[in-house]
């Protein structure tokens, strides 16, 4: 009997586990041009990676609206967003919820940046980040940094939503310096 119940553990775990690692394309490297996208946010704007040339981008991709994990990132970068400004750095954040789930979101948890909405799917297979878990699919928690130029400077796959967006701006420090220290 223990046998049996094994087996199907197994099987079950091959059946969810081989889609989803067979699910993610490739995730943009450091030094690659980043994919341009359009994309509605829950002030119903149409956003689009070139409307933020000349600034740096930190697009980060979440799961899930009004989950635990993901709020706390959400608020973490929210505090920090003056410092971000400093830095002459817009967040987005960006999930396959609508663009009505993104609304209630951000009025509960009062967030004043941007929220895209990806229910195709389209943007977060572009950046490697479509986790497919069966029939269900979310994007996996990966931010990249994107440079005035719009090229990634640096990809974050994984990443702790407690600690992240510290993590972010001692990145952001670091790269400012970079074109500063090879002049």
């Amino acid at each position: 009997m223990l046998r049996i119940i094994l087996l199907v553990l197994v099987i079950l775990a091959v059946i969810l586990l081989v889609p989803r690692l067979l699910s993610r394309s490739a995730t943009p490297s450091a030094g690659s041009v980043a994919p341009d996208f359009t994309l509605p946010s829950q002030d119903g704007a149409s956003v689009s990676l070139k409307d933020y040339r000349g600034k740096w981008v930190v697009l980060y991709f979440y799961p899930k609206d009004q989950t635990p994990a993901c709020t706390r990132e959400a608020h973490n970068f929210q505090v920090d967003q003056p410092k971000y400004a400093e830095r002459n750095a817009v967040v987005l954040g960006v999930s396959l919820a609508s663009v009505d789930s993104h609304k209630k979101f951000c009025a509960k948890e009062c967030l004043n940046f941007r929220l895209l909405a990806d229910p195709e799917h389209k943007v977060t297979s572009q950046y490697g980040s479509l986790t497919n878990f069966g029939v269900v699919k979310f994007a996996a928690r990966n931010t990249f940094i994107i440079d005035p130029q719009g090229r990634i400077a640096k990809a974050y796959t994984s990443v702790d939503p407690v600690r992240h967006s510290e993590e972010v701006l001692a990145a952001l420090s670091e790269l400012e310096q970079q074109p500063k220290a090879s002049k």
